[in-house]
């Protein structure tokens, strides 16, 4: 699930975040998982946001503070 899993993997997969963070694997890969699977709907908790964005400034990759919300909807249309 997006946006966790295109960070993951941008980042080296699971393992190799959680080991950075100090966390054990399953939390990391939950943030792939829906809610009703234990997961968080592609949501890395914003206590990591920083640290990740270190992480990937260390080695080089890509990624902004952006990378972490989720995909924008379509508006609902109003019933007028």
């Amino acid at each position: 699930m997006e946006p966790a899993q295109t960070i993951l993997t941008k980042l080296g997969g699971p393992t190799k975040v959680s080991k950075y963070l100090g966390i054990h694997r399953t939390r990391a890969s939950n943030w792939q998982r829906p809610r009703a699977k234990g997961g968080t709907d592609g949501v890395i908790p914003q206590r990591y946001h920083r640290q990740l964005l270190d992480y990937a400034a260390s080695v080089k990759v890509e990624l902004s503070a952006d990378d972490f919300l989720p995909a924008r909807t379509q508006p609902q249309e109003s019933a007028a």
